[in-house]
């Protein structure tokens, strides 16, 4: 163990971050894993001149990887079940039933939902802004609406789903840092949600209101002219999402729970696709799916999958732990934590405080991974403490880090969205209602007590209990 690492020090590490970050982002348009791994040195210099020996810190490493171990295997789950699914039809059949909602006269709301029904079945919000969302602004430039209500209402509705759907790696994450299963947390999220999509609807549908006349729907129609030539679109395959929804219901463990669900998109390949299920097991699962329907947004879409597509995701969170745990067994992270909670007093100002750190890390670190990682790690003890149940947090964590991710352009959320769609981030800011209320509703709910769960007694002693044996070997691993 070394000495208190001094404040101005803890600030050089994440003045590295901003500026490592930045630069890579803006100057060469590059990944973030060598500005974590670097900031991670910078981190483990200054520990080491503080007194932190290298043994010490790799073992606080280790076990900081060791926590993220379980997200990491849901993410690769999730990955075959994307390809499974998508190889059974079972995406397919949700896109083009949500693609049928379309009606121009109320664009932006049919846009909203269409999005929020893409990226359900997708879990990617990159990936359904990149396909349908391109169609919709080519729809809504032949109505004449403004690009920035267009762009708002594909990122509303995309990130619905990066938030709430199974197949989303963030909404897999989140949980694992806070402490949370999966199917909890995507319950809580529902009192955050609903209300922010229902006034973000209602307004799109005020902004919408009697001025779109009618559109050029071809791109759609293709879409729909694709899906219904090369693939069965029969409603049984409805069955593997409303599974899904069972899960939540009934609290099936997520990891059993998905593997089930790959089954049955492995099932439905063979029974609604007639493809070799064999070879869907032993190619799809890891290559993931690659569609040649001839259509090029369609194939954009269903182009996607398997283990190696979650590879990235993973690496993004094996480097941000690994800044994560020399932050953490050095306790830069709690002396950080400690000015922060100095001004959360109470329940609403510990959520507001949250939040506007998920909020900040998106800005200072560019990427919506370590928005989820660091505050989650940050704060995960202080709401056990205050006998505030996990999927307080991780709620909390969506709802700031996940949704604001895209509406800071220096992101590569931000960066992706904006270059995608070929629409500034500034401009589509103030129409991406969902994302925007999303923040101040669970702000609101901080304030007010409104789903914000406590602990039982019990449950708060399971909790220290399980604490205490954590810290115990963790400092049995450290002294080995």
């Amino acid at each position: 163990m070394g000495k208190k690492i001094p404040g101005w020090q803890i600030a050089l590490v994440f003045l590295t971050i901003i500026v490592s970050m930045g630069y890579t982002i803006i100057a060469y348009d590059g990944y973030i894993h060598i500005p974590l791994l670097f900031a991670g040195i910078v981190a483990a210099i200054i520990a080491k001149i503080n007194g932190y020996s290298w043994s010490y810190l790799e073992k606080g490493i280790l076990n900081s990887i060791n926590s993220a171990m379980q997200a990491c295997f849901i993410l690769m789950i999730v990955g075959m079940l994307i390809a499974s699914w998508i190889s059974g039809g079972v995406i397919q059949v949700m896109i083009y039933y949500g693609l049928l909602l379309l009606n121009p006269s109320i664009f932006l709301v049919a846009c909203c939902l269409i999005c929020c029904v893409v990226s359900l079945s997708t879990g990617s919000s990159w990936t359904t802004a990149g396909t349908v969302g391109i169609a919709f602004i080519g729809i809504g430039a032949g109505l004449g609406i403004p690009e920035g209500m267009i762009g708002g209402a594909i990122i509303s509705g995309a990130y619905f789903g990066d938030k709430m759907s199974p197949l989303s790696d963030t909404t897999n994450l989140a949980p694992a840092i806070a402490g949370t299963t999966l199917f909890e947390h995507i319950r809580h999220m529902v009192w955050s949600v609903t209300p922010s999509l229902i006034i973000a609807l209602i307004i799109y549908g005020i902004l919408g209101s009697g001025s779109l006349g009618t559109a050029d729907i071809s791109a759609v129609e293709a879409l729909l002219s694709g899906l219904r030539e090369n693939f069965n679109l029969s409603p049984l395959l409805f069955i593997p999402p409303i599974f899904i929804v069972f899960m939540v219901i009934f609290k099936i463990p997520a990891i059993p729970g998905l593997l089930a669900g790959v089954v049955m998109g492995i099932l439905c390949s063979g029974v609604f696709q007639g493809d070799d299920m064999v070879a869907v097991s032993v190619y799809n699962l890891y290559e993931g799916f690659v569609s040649e329907t001839g259509n090029v947004f369609l194939d954009e879409l269903l182009t996607r999958g398997g283990i190696s597509s979650m590879f990235y995701a993973i690496s993004i969170v094996f480097c941000a732990m690994f800044l994560g745990g020399i932050l953490e067994s050095s306790n830069m992270l709690s002396t950080l934590c400690e000015v922060m909670l100095k001004m959360a007093k109470g329940t609403g100002m510990l959520v507001t405080v949250t939040v506007f750190t998920c909020i900040l890390m998106n800005v200072l670190c560019g990427d919506q991974y370590v928005a989820i990682i660091l505050p989650g790690k940050m704060y995960r003890e202080e709401f056990e403490n205050r006998r505030l149940r996990n999927k307080n947090l991780s709620r909390i964590l969506e709802d700031a880090g996940t949704m604001t991710s895209s509406l800071v352009p220096w992101t590569t959320c931000g960066a992706y969205m904006s270059t995608t769609m070929g629409i500034a981030t500034l401009t589509y800011l103030p129409y991406a209602f969902l994302n925007l209320l999303n923040p101040i509703v669970s702000i609101f709910y901080g304030f007010t007590g409104i789903s914000i769960e406590k602990m039982t007694d019990e449950e708060y002693e399971s909790i220290m209990r399980e604490r205490q044996l954590e810290k115990a070997m963790a400092a049995k691993a450290l002294e080995a």
